[in-house]
C-alpha cells in the first residue's frame, strides 16, 4: 500500500513537472495548476492499460482513450480554473469547434498525438524503477 502510493505519488509528480515544462516551451509560459492538471492526466493515462484493460489493446485504442480522458479533465480543470476562479489559464475562444472556449478539436488531436509520449514513458517508467510487466505493444 505504501510502494504504491509513493509511485503514485512520484509519476504525478513527474506528470506534471513535464506537462508545465510542455506548456512552457510551447506558450512560453505555464500556470502553477497545469503541475496539478497534468499530473492527474499523466496518473490517468497510466491507469489505461493498468486496472482498465489489458497489454492486448492496440497503441492507437490506448491514445483514443487517454485523448478523451485528457479532454475531459481539461474541460473539467478549464471550467473551475477559468471559468468559475476566472485565473484566464488558456482561451480557445478563437479556435473552430471551441466549448466554452476550454477545449477544441484542435488541441485534442494534439493530446491524441502527445498520448503515445505519455503511455510508453509511464510504461517504461514502471518496469524500469517499479519492477512492473515488460512493455509490449501492437499498432492497431
Amino acid at each position: 500500500m505504501k510502494q504504491r502510493l509513493l509511485k503514485n505519488c512520484f509519476l504525478f509528480a513527474l506528470g506534471g513537472v513535464l506537462f508545465y515544462l510542455l506548456e512552457v516551451c510551447w506558450r512560453g509560459y505555464s500556470h502553477p495548476a497545469m503541475m496539478v492538471v497534468g499530473g492527474l492526466c499523466f496518473l490517468l493515462i497510466g491507469q489505461i492499460n493498468e486496472h482498465m484493460l489489458t497489454w492486448n489493446m492496440s497503441l492507437l485504442l490506448q491514445m483514443g482513450i487517454a485523448a478523451v480522458m485528457v479532454t475531459a479533465v481539461e474541460l473539467a480543470a478549464g471550467l473551475v480554473l477559468n471559468v468559475w476562479l476566472g485565473l484566464d489559464i488558456w482561451n480557445y475562444r478563437n479556435l473552430k469547434g471551441n466549448l466554452w472556449g476550454q477545449i477544441c478539436p484542435q488541441f485534442a488531436l494534439m493530446w491524441f498525438l502527445l498520448s503515445a509520449v505519455a503511455i510508453l514513458l509511464d510504461d517504461y517508467i514502471r518496469y524500469w524503477f517499479f519492477r512492473e510487466d515488460r512493455p509490449r505493444y501492437k499498432l492497431i
